[in-house]
């Protein structure tokens, strides 16, 4: 039997891909110009795995009071989507990157505010100190893994913007409501480990 991290590896590194979702609006936010991005997916290591995810503050200026992964834009000073994503949950949870067993990146996603975001998945030990920086996260918490892979848990939604009716997934846990790019990105995850199984 494959360990998670195995499991994970074989998903990512599978050449054929299952039906994924390429993104929100591709290039409609920016006329094409795609910002890059990396988040973190944060897998802890558990007889029963979770994700760490994070909610926003309400003072931002984008996405304010969302469920997202730790991430952020993709510095120049950054050597690759990795560093990114490892440098963003540092600074905004502090996760020790060193405590971060990188897997592979998962499928791109370009969101309809223009940011081409590169899912980073990594293995983590479980029950780490969280520290939210005040100034973007209002809070860290784990969800079970199988639960937001579930596709019995990951519902289509829909709501208008800019005049279009726009089509997402959401993920309800509890009073948490993940929804937007971070649902779209699990719904990938999800595919590709049952694709790859």
């Amino acid at each position: 039997m494959m360990t998670l991290a195995e499991r994970l590896r074989v998903a990512l590194d599978h050449v054929h891909e299952p039906e994924l979702l390429p993104g929100d609006h591709p290039g409609v936010a920016t006329n094409g110009v795609r910002m890059p991005a990396a988040v973190l997916v944060a897998v802890t290591d558990r007889s029963e795995p979770g994700l760490i995810l994070t909610q926003r503050t309400e003072s931002l200026r984008r996405h304010a009071g969302q469920v997202a992964f730790p991430g952020g834009r993709i510095d120049p000073g950054d050597v690759d989507a990795a560093a990114a994503a490892l440098r963003e949950a540092e600074e905004e949870i502090a996760l020790p990157r060193a405590a971060v067993t990188l897997i592979g990146e998962a499928d791109r996603y370009v969101t309809v505010t223009g940011f081409e975001v590169i899912p980073v998945v990594g293995v983590i030990p479980p029950d780490i100190d969280y520290r939210p920086n005040e100034a973007e996260v209002a809070d860290v918490f784990e969800v079970p893994l199988a639960f937001v892979l579930d596709p019995a848990n990951q519902l289509r939604a829909s709501a208008e913007w800019q005049g279009r009716t726009r089509y997402f997934y959401e993920i309800r846990w509890g009073e948490r409501r993940i929804w937007g790019a971070t649902a779209a990105m699990l719904v990938n995850l999800s595919r590709r480990l049952r694709w790859a199984a």
